[in-house]
């Protein structure tokens, strides 16, 4: 994996747990504006608009990189969609980063130990 494409998983992989919280924030505003006096609703849906949007930018930049399959890449933008999507984004796109560096090193390592392909 080249840096750019470990950095695009980088970026939406530290954006999905912010925009999960926000998700989940907005929905508790937006049933105690129903329930009291307390309307936080326009400053967290901005939160949350501007985190989304960075998530769906992220997203399409990962895509566009990694070459996923389209329901892997549906998927998660799905999980954005969702209230705790986000946490579980994130989880799978950590998993998915290591699994790749495990393979580059192992991969590294093969061509350290074959002289013939090592220049």
């Amino acid at each position: 994996m080249d840096l750019k494409t470990a950095t695009a998983l980088r970026r939406l992989r530290l954006i999905s747990a912010p925009e999960a919280v926000s998700f989940l924030l907005l929905l508790i505003c937006s049933v105690l504006k129903r329930t009291t006096d307390f309307n936080a609703v326009p400053v967290m849906g901005a939160v949350h608009g501007v985190l989304f949007i960075l998530y769906v930018v992220f997203w399409a930049d990962a895509w566009n990189r990694t070459r996923w399959p389209l329901g892997r890449a549906a998927l998660y933008l799905v999980l954005s969609a969702l209230p705790a999507g986000g946490f579980f984004a994130e989880r799978r796109l950590r998993r998915e980063s290591e699994e790749s560096v495990a393979a580059a090193r192992t991969a590294a390592g093969r061509q350290d130990a074959d002289p013939v392909n090592a220049a």
